[in-house]
C-alpha cells in the first residue's frame, strides 16, 4: 500500500534523492509530471521539504516539492542560459568558510557570499580555519567584518580551537559550509560530526588552490538537533536575480548612508552629493569593501 509522507532531501544526485522521513532514509525518484513543469530554477536539491508516496518496498516517489522560506543560490556557472543554481534550501545560516595560510583569503569573494546571504535573507557567519597560522596583520580583517556587524569565528580543524563556538551556532537550524575548495570545509565537518570520516585533500602547492573533495552536496544531522551541509568549493559565485538598484542594500554600511544622497537612484559611483561617497571619504566605509561594491555592480569576477 502507498501511502503519503513528508520528508527532508539530505541528498541528491543521479536523478535520485534521498528523503529523512522521521527516522528513515528513503531513496526517492522523482515524479515525471514534476520534471515537466515549467521551471527557471532546481527543481528538488537539499534542504527541501518534499511529500512522497513510500511504496511497500521501502523506496519512494517525490510528488511535491513544498514552497522553500529561502535559499542559498548564485547563477550557474560558465556561459550557458542564465539559470539558478539552488546549493541549499530553506537555509538559516551560511558558514561562509575561508582559511589563514593557503589557499589565500579572497576578501572580494567572501564579500559576494555575504552580498548573496543577505540577498536572500540568510544569516551568515565568517568561519576563519587554520587559525593556528593566523599572522598578528591578519586581524585586522576580523576587526573590519565585526564593524559591520558580521560574526567572526577563528577555528582549528587540526588542533580544534573554536569548536565549541561553532557547534553551538548549529543547534537547532539548517546550515551550510561555503567557500572556496581548500579552505577545510570536510576537515570541519569531521571535527564535527567524526563517524562521517569525509574524503579530504591538500591544497597544490604549486597552484595554492585547494581541490575538490565534496562531489555530492550533502545533509547531515548533527548533535542537538539540526542539520549542516557539505557543498562542493566554489571558485565561480555570481548573483542570481539581484536588481542593481537593490545591490547597496546588501552592504550594510553602505544601506546606512544612502539616504543621505541627493538622488533618489544613486548608484553611488559619481553623483554629486552622495552620502555613500561622502562616508568614503571620512573613513566610515573601507575602501575595500566599495571596491567590492563597484566590482558587482559593474559585473567584475571577484
Amino acid at each position: 500500500m502507498v501511502k503519503s509522507e513528508e520528508g527532508l532531501v539530505i541528498r541528491s544526485t543521479a536523478g535520485f534523492v534521498d528523503a529523512l522521513v522521521g527516522d528513515d532514509v528513503v531513496r526517492c525518484t522523482i515524479r515525471g509530471r514534476l520534471k515537466q513543469l515549467p521551471r527557471g530554477t532546481d527543481l528538488c536539491v537539499i534542504g527541501d521539504q518534499v511529500t512522497i508516496d513510500r511504496n511497500d518496498s521501502g523506496t519512494g516517489v517525490v510528488i511535491a516539492v513544498l514552497p522553500r522560506h529561502s535559499r542559498f543560490s548564485r547563477r550557474q556557472p560558465g556561459r550557458g542560459p542564465n539559470k539558478e543554481d539552488v546549493v541549499v534550501a530553506n537555509l538559516d545560516r551560511l558558514l561562509v568558510t575561508f582559511s589563514y595560510g593557503q589557499p589565500v583569503f579572497n576578501a572580494r569573494l567572501l564579500d559576494r557570499f555575504l552580498v548573496i546571504a543577505e540577498h536572500q535573507g540568510v544569516e551568515p557567519i565568517v568561519v576563519m580555519n587554520k587559525s593556528d597560522l593566523r599572522q598578528p596583520s591578519e586581524t585586522d580583517w576580523r576587526r573590519r567584518y565585526e564593524a559591520i556587524g558580521y560574526r567572526w569565528i577563528d577555528v582549528s580543524a587540526t588542533y580544534g580551537n573554536g569548536m565549541d563556538e561553532l557547534s553551538e551556532v548549529l543547534e537547532g537550524s539548517i546550515s551550510a559550509f561555503v567557500g572556496p575548495s581548500g579552505v577545510g570545509k570536510s576537515s570541519l565537518i569531521n571535527r564535527l560530526l567524526p563517524e562521517l570520516e569525509l574524503d579530504v585533500a591538500s591544497v597544490s602547492d604549486h597552484h595554492g588552490k585547494g581541490r575538490h573533495t565534496t562531489r555530492v552536496a550533502s545533509l547531515y544531522q548533527v548533535h542537538g538537533g539540526g542539520f549542516l551541509a557539505d557543498t562542493p568549493g566554489i571558485r565561480e559565485l555570481g548573483t542570481w536575480a539581484l536588481p542593481l538598484n537593490e545591490l547597496d542594500g546588501c552592504f550594510p554600511e553602505l544601506a546606512e548612508h544612502r539616504s543621505a544622497c541627493s538622488f533618489r537612484s544613486c548608484s553611488h559611483t559619481h553623483e554629486p552629493a552622495c552620502g555613500v561617497i561622502e562616508a568614503l571619504e571620512q573613513g566610515w566605509i573601507s575602501k575595500e569593501r566599495y571596491e567590492s561594491y563597484v566590482r558587482l555592480r559593474n559585473g567584475e569576477p571577484a
